[in-house]
């Protein structure tokens, strides 16, 4: 097996690190295999991750966020902890964001029944061994104390249009009642 440098035509014997370059130029030719493959910039690799994404939304978003700091640094700026406190809940919010925009829906519509079915159950585990904080009883000690309702924030949407997809073209009066039923369940739990 050779593999053949795209510009010059030389055979590289060995890899080194004056061999290798960053840019696209480089075309390695494995001849055995008949393959070719072009190495893409870092500009091409990172633009990749962007594809697909709502410009304008986006933009709505990080304005809104934007605002959301202002906001809290004008209301009284007495204690830093809080402001910093909320940037750094914005950059969290933001990367989980960019990660959830990097699966395809299709991915996310298998994902749904499953969430829905864990906060459910977590659900009715508030309802049993729930832990009561100011006058109420929403969060479950799982060695972190979580609030279940809050996964429901992204099951519920996420099951709804699972069932509605499964459902698209032939919907009847029935499906609408077993859609109001599985909103009904966590609502029933969370009350």
């Amino acid at each position: 097996m050779s593999i053949w440098h795209s510009r010059t035509g030389a055979s590289l014997a060995t890899w080194s690190s004056n061999s290798l370059r960053s840019d696209s130029a480089w075309l390695l030719r494995l001849t055995s295999a008949n393959t070719v493959i072009e190495k893409p910039s870092l500009l091409s690799r990172i633009l990749y991750l962007f594809e697909g994404f709502d410009g304008p939304l986006a933009f709505a978003v990080f304005v809104l966020a934007c605002a959301g700091m202002l906001i809290m640094y004008s209301s009284g700026f007495d204690h830093g902890t809080r402001f910093v406190d909320h940037g750094r809940n914005m950059l969290i919010a933001a990367v989980i964001m960019f990660g959830m925009a990097q699966i395809p829906p299709q991915r996310l519509m298998t994902l749904a029944v499953p969430i829905y079915t864990v906060g459910v159950m977590l659900l009715i585990a508030v309802a049993i061994f729930g832990i009561t904080k100011k006058g109420a009883k929403r969060w479950l000690n799982v060695g972190v104390v979580i609030q279940p309702s809050e996964i429901l924030k992204i099951a519920m949407p996420l099951m709804l249009a699972w069932w509605f997809q499964k459902r698209e073209g032939q919907l009847r009066p029935l499906d609408f009642l077993v859609a109001g039923l599985l909103l009904l369940v966590p609502v029933g739990l969370i009350m």
